[in-house]
């Protein structure tokens, strides 16, 4: 027995399952060819925000592609910054996107699948099985050095390029086994290090799914495999996990580039084949001129229950996102209006290398449009679900009459080109607050062309001839004959044509009436608002106006 076979075996003297064991008991995945394995990794130290929510969408919009498997692995060695329920919550969130894991950890916080145990606390004898093997094959050492011994380490690199624990500095890295027996038999705590092969004078290439070759130095810093309680590094643990659970994409933010050349280093002392990287550059954000990248702490779009609190359809979010995704999605979606997000090829290499843009007018016009194509019944549902939460009050206003409130989001909904007015459900109170008489409030501002002398002559008439029960033909008919005692005209060609003729055209008399009515003078169809207010609230309505443009 070598010495290194000894020193595992003082090491891990518990550990009896080898590799070879976890590689039968993990095998590869019965996918067809081409298929991607991509996952999801959160930490239980932190809630859902757009950085995760995006890359989560690229991991899981790859897998989808390529009839593959999405998963999710919990990665909590860091058990210091724990928070309870975090991961939860944050599937939670992700699920009301649709993204939902094939296998991994699920919602509602049990396991499924093969692969797993998929928390890495879980995870432990299967580390230390391969770092077992990494110092039976003399790629691991333990290290005694102190936290205060590794700083003075540090602080005597002063003039060297590469600070850290590596070549000379690795004090550890030549211990004979009699003094780490030694050392351990005293009850020193360590570490356990990777001796590390890699040469300050070479380099590594690799291509980035997303940002193309890249050349970096090897890494020569012998790290961390295993912390003195036993538990992996996060750079240990995750090959490993990504190699047993057969990934084959690891989508990631690019502050992780630097990490690379480790990491693949990784890979091959342990016999594995690489993934393969792509690193997302953050979301950026204009500010004063310049782009900045969406912060957490200033930005409040930047957390993901924003949007919901907002009242953002999941649909919307998803819409956006794909279009900061994929810089051909825009282009794809008006060539496939109707078609399901599932049916776009998502590509890496349509990506934005440098940072997308984020564009909060952009979701907006974007939610208008998928609102837009909801039926009312949809928009109901969808608008009271919200109000559940966030809006007492409209939830109030819906329960009085369900039936009521339907017929309200339907108006100019079923129609050929339906109205785009809607961004958000939290807009949706306000938007229709005139069909309220709890939430109407009135103001009868004229614009400058109209005198409130017309607009009461206008309303007296009015009055005289409203019948909520006219079909849209008949009620328009009898605005049009109204002009001519008015001094306007039906004609609005007529009016433009001679302007100083006529006090105003038809469209003047709708106007009136719609302030009126509404107290604004933008609305969704006015015959039909007319029609659900009903008698008894037209004519209240209208008689408020005329009594207020009568005044001196």
């Amino acid at each position: 027995m070598t010495d290194f076979d000894k020193l595992a075996e003082l090491l891990f003297p518990e550990i009896d399952k080898t590799p070879e064991y976890y590689e039968n008991l993990y095998p590869q995945r019965n996918l067809s060819e081409g298929a991607r394995v991509t996952r999801l990794a959160p930490s239980p130290t932190g809630f859902l925000h757009l950085g995760n929510l995006f890359t989560a969408m690229v991991s899981y919009r790859t897998a989808k592609c390529s009839n593959g498997i999405f998963y999710v692995r919990v990665e909590d060695t860091d058990q210091k910054r724990r928070v309870e329920g975090a991961v939860e919550v944050m599937l939670e969130g992700l699920k009301t996107y649709g993204v939902i894991p094939d296998e991994g950890v699920m919602p509602d916080g049990s396991q499924k699948g093969s692969y797993g145990p998929y928390i890495q606390s879980q995870r432990k004898e299967i580390y230390q099985a391969y770092a077992k093997q990494l110092v039976k094959e003399g790629l691991a050492y333990p290290c005694f050095c102190s936290a205060e011994e590794i700083e003075a380490i540090r602080e005597s690199q002063e003039n060297e390029d590469i600070k850290g624990y590596w070549g000379k500095y690795a004090k550890c890295r030549s211990l004979s086994y009699d003094e780490i027996k030694s050392k351990i038999d005293s009850g020193a705590p360590y570490t356990l290090r990777l001796r590390s092969n890699g040469d300050i004078n070479k380099k590594i290439v690799f291509d980035d799914m997303i940002k193309g070759k890249i050349e970096m130095s090897e890494n020569v810093i012998d790290v961390v495999l295993l912390k003195a309680d036993g538990i992996p590094t996060y750079h240990f643990a995750h090959v490993i996990d990504d190699h047993l659970m057969r990934t084959t994409h690891v989508t990631r933010g690019d502050e992780w580039i630097a990490s690379v050349p480790l990491h693949i280093q990784l890979f091959k002392a342990l016999g594995f084949k690489p993934v393969k990287y792509a690193h997302i550059a953050p979301i950026m954000k204009e500010d004063n001129g310049g782009k900045r990248k969406l912060s957490k702490r200033k930005d409040p779009e930047a957390a993901v229950t924003f949007y919901k609190q907002e009242g953002y359809p999941s649909q919307s979010v998803n819409e956006y996102m794909m279009t900061v995704m994929n810089s051909n999605f825009e282009d794809w979606r008006r060539a496939n209006k109707t078609a399901p997000l599932s049916d776009f090829p998502f590509n890496f290499k349509k990506m934005s290398a440098s940072g997308a843009l984020f564009d909060l007018a952009k979701l907006n016009d974007i939610s208008k449009n998928v609102i837009s194509l909801m039926s009312a019944n949809e928009v109901f549902d969808s608008v009271y679900a919200w109000a559940e939460e966030f809006s007492p009050s409209l939830k109030a206003l819906f329960d009085n009459d369900k039936q009521y409130a339907i017929s309200i989001l339907n108006i100019d909904r079923d129609v050929p080109k339906p109205r785009k007015d809607i961004a958000k459900w939290s807009e949706v109170s306000d938007y229709f607050s005139y069909m309220f008489d709890e939430t109407f409030e009135p103001c009868f501002d004229l614009p400058d062309v109209i005198s409130k002398e017309l607009a009461s002559d206008t309303l007296e008439e009015y009055i005289k001839i409203v019948d909520t029960t006219d079909d849209k033909e008949l009620w328009f008919s009898k605005i049009k004959d109204m002009c001519q005692k008015l001094g306007c005209t039906p004609n609005v060609k007529d009016y433009k044509k001679n302007p100083e003729l006529y006090r105003g055209h038809v469209g003047t008399l709708s106007t009136i009436i719609r302030i009126a009515l509404t107290g604004r003078t933008n609305t969704p169809d006015l015959h039909c608002i007319t029609s659900l207010l009903g008698e008894k609230a037209v004519n209240e309505r209208l008689k408020n106006a005329i009594e207020f443009y009568k005044k001196p």
